[in-house]
């Protein structure tokens, strides 16, 4: 008797397996590609990134049936509600393709009748995605006040997310711009404004928290950047402000009354600034250091009349060199990228490791470029000097915020091309000689509950190697304390010319 039990058992397990692979019989094809969100048709995505599990868009769906084929071997197939892979079969598979393609056939049954769609492709880059995964911040679109936001990081092989401080720890904190040293965070700053406000610096696990206000500046320390040697950090100080439209699809504009550029020292908090990034009539701002250390890149505009003119601010993108050993400047700037000529005016320039290119928004006027619909991905060629727009990722809506991942092959920004109201995080590949694919929405568990149900937009992504490891608990007490490190500044280091 107990063994026919077990042979009873034995028989209803591979029925039960044969079930899970049973295919669609006799579908009706279809000439036509599946609907399905996200858009994951003909995209390049790294061997190492989640599943692109998806939703297919059609109404009156009992089951969705997907087959996945590998050029170079493999298969995966699934039977459920949507397009949900398992982790380790995923990425087993997208291993053995890499630098080829894979292949996917979708089938709907509806009202007890198969539909089989025309194939499509995503292609498995060669490259590899030399990245645990992305830190970025998550808010709620708002404008005087804010709910819950906090900076988070994401592992991007899985769909686990980490919180790494959230303003729910210390009443009335913002948590501003992050950055981490060239993707590591081994060395990671961010600044927190309100009532507790700092800059908190962690460096190989030493925290430190500056006050929020330098009185040299005569303002917060934001908008970081560091050094490749990761002996400064560049920032901005900006006295912001805001203003709303009564036009229809404008909201909001931010510009700054007055904002400088300078050098920060972590090792003797000392503050590096020079008369050529301190001008009385225009706004320097965004500061980058290229791959080299050799330069310091900037924004620049006159400065207007606020809010009057706002339409007018527009920037340029300029450079001066630095010099890493002695902390000091260059004594001329150079105008490397000219947008007011063209009636436009850039943001957000970020160099790729590699040193060939550097990555700009460009938009009509200001340089919040995450409210400006017309803002576009611009690139520049370091070597040939000719920019271009990259048509090939950009949409109608806002393209704005960017990072390069540190073998300079992949990018992340944000768009709001996806309903026009949140900024979500897309991933595009670069061949290295300029040309990009066609971006993917970072991939979710379940991506169509997951988009519908968040009320929260992202912004400042970066990559990062490995997981931010931050004491919040600890961190949260430390705001609260007020015990802050105060900064100096080094004459020495300023030009005076």
């Amino acid at each position: 008797m107990r063994k026919l039990l077990l042979g009873i058992v034995g028989i209803l397990g591979i029925v039960g397996l044969l079930g899970c692979e049973t295919r669609p019989e006799n579908p009706t094809v279809v000439n036509e590609q599946p609907k399905i969100y996200p858009d994951y048709i003909g995209v390049t995505i790294p061997a190492e990134i989640a599943p692109l599990n998806f939703n297919v868009v059609a109404d009156g769906i009992d089951v969705v049936d997907v087959v996945v084929k590998g050029s170079k071997g493999g298969e995966l197939h699934m039977q459920g509600d949507y397009a949900d892979f398992d982790i380790d079969d995923w990425h087993e598979l997208t291993a053995q393709n890499k630098g080829g393609e894979l292949t996917f056939t979708i089938s709907l049954e509806q009202e007890g009748q198969w539909k089989q769609y025309q194939d499509f492709k995503v292609y498995v880059s060669p490259y590899a995605l030399d990245e645990w995964g992305l830190t970025y911040r998550r808010i709620a679109p708002g404008y005087e006040v804010f709910s819950k936001l906090g900076l988070y990081q994401r592992d991007l092989s899985t769909f686990d997310e980490f919180a790494i401080i959230e303003n729910t720890q210390v009443p009335g904190m913002c948590v501003n711009c992050h950055s981490a040293h060239q993707t590591d965070p081994k060395k990671f700053v961010f600044h927190v404004r309100g009532d507790h406000g700092a800059t908190m610096f962690q460096i190989d696990g030493k925290r430190e928290w500056l006050k929020a206000s330098n009185e040299q500046l005569g303002g917060s320390m934001v908008y970081p950047y560091w050094h490749p040697s990761g002996k400064y950090c560049a920032f901005s100080t900006n006295q912001t402000r805001q203003g709303f439209h009564v036009v229809r699809d404008e909201r909001i504009e931010v510009f700054d009354l007055s904002s400088d550029v300078f050098v920060y020292d972590p090792n003797s908090h000392q503050i590096l600034t020079d008369s050529l990034l301190s001008t009385k009539d225009w706004s320097e701002n965004t500061p980058t250091f290229s791959p080299d250390g050799r330069w310091l890149y900037y924004m620049t505009c006159r400065q207007q009349d606020y809010p009057a003119h706002f339409k007018d601010e527009q920037y340029n993108l300029c450079r001066i060199a630095f010099d890493p050993d002695k902390g000091t400047f260059g004594q001329q700037v150079d105008t490397i990228f000219n947008a007011v000529e063209k009636g436009k005016s850039l943001t957000w320039p970020r160099p790729s490791y590699d040193g060939r290119y550097i990555l700009f928004t460009l938009m009509d006027y200001g340089y919040f470029s995450i409210w400006h619909n017309e803002s576009d991905q611009w690139l520049l060629d370091l070597q040939t000097g000719e920019a271009r727009e990259l048509k090939e990722i950009n949409s109608a809506r806002a393209d704005s915020y960017h990072n390069w991942s540190d073998n300079s092959h992949w990018i992340v920004f944000t768009s709001r091309r996806d309903d026009g109201l949140y900024s979500r995080l897309y991933l595009a590949a670069t061949d290295g000689k300029g040309h990009f694919s066609k971006p993917f929405m970072l991939p979710q568990r379940n991506p169509r509950q997951y988009y519908s149900a968040s009320v929260y937009s992202f912004n400042t992504p970066d990559f990062t190697k490995t997981r931010v490891d931050f004491d919040a608990r600890t961190a949260g007490l430390e705001i609260m304390s007020d015990e802050r490190v105060k900064t100096g500044q080094d004459e020495s280091a300023a030009n005076t010319q």
